[in-house]
C-alpha cells in the first residue's frame, strides 16, 4: 500500500502543480503541457547544464534575441498585454515567463519555424541557428531559472521524450 499511496500523492501534487501554472499561463495563447504521467516511472536527475554551451547560448541570445526579450531576458514590458494587432509582446525567457512550463522539443520547434499562431509574430530562425546553436540558447535560458523551475521543465521535457 504503501507504492501506491506514494503515486498517489505524487500525482496529486503534479495535477497541483499543473493547475497552478496552467492559472498562470492562462492570459497567454501558450498551454502548458499536459499532466505528468506518474506511470512513466522515475524521472532522471536534472542534467547539468555544460559552461561553455550556456555561455555561446548567451553571445547567441544577445546577438539573436535580446532586441525582442531583452538583453537580461525579463521580455517586453506588460508581455501578457495583447497588442493592437491581436498578437502577443515577447514573453521573458527567465524565471518570471513561462518558457520552463514546455519541454525542449517545443522550444526547439518555436525557434526554428517562429509563431504559428496568429497570436505571435515570433520570426523564425531554422535558416539563421543551428541546432547546437539553439540547444546552447535553451541551455542559457535554463542558467537562469532556479531549480524549482529547471526540474519542472526537466520533467516535461522528459514526459516528452518518453512519449516519443
Amino acid at each position: 500500500m504503501g507504492n501506491r499511496t506514494t503515486s498517489w500523492t505524487r500525482a496529486s501534487m503534479l495535477v497541483a502543480v499543473m493547475a497552478l501554472i496552467a492559472a498562470a499561463c492562462s492570459s497567454s495563447t501558450d498551454t502548458p503541457p499536459g499532466p505528468l504521467d506518474p506511470n512513466m516511472g522515475e524521472i532522471p536527475p536534472v542534467p547539468e547544464l555544460d559552461a561553455v554551451s550556456v555561455e555561446q547560448g548567451g553571445v547567441l541570445y544577445q546577438a539573436q534575441c535580446a532586441a525582442c526579450h531583452g538583453a537580461d531576458l525579463s521580455g517586453a514590458d506588460d508581455w501578457k498585454t495583447r497588442n493592437e494587432d491581436g498578437t502577443f509582446k515577447p514573453p521573458p525567457h527567465d524565471a518570471s515567463g513561462h518558457t520552463w512550463h514546455h519541454p525542449d522539443q517545443l522550444l526547439t520547434q518555436l525557434i526554428q519555424d517562429g509563431g504559428s499562431s496568429p497570436d505571435s509574430v515570433m520570426p523564425a530562425f531554422g535558416d539563421k541557428l543551428t541546432d547546437d546553436e539553439i540547444a546552447s540558447i535553451l541551455d542559457y535560458f535554463k542558467s537562469n531559472w532556479g531549480p524549482e523551475e529547471r526540474q519542472f521543465q526537466w520533467m516535461v521535457t522528459w514526459q516528452d521524450l518518453q512519449r516519443g
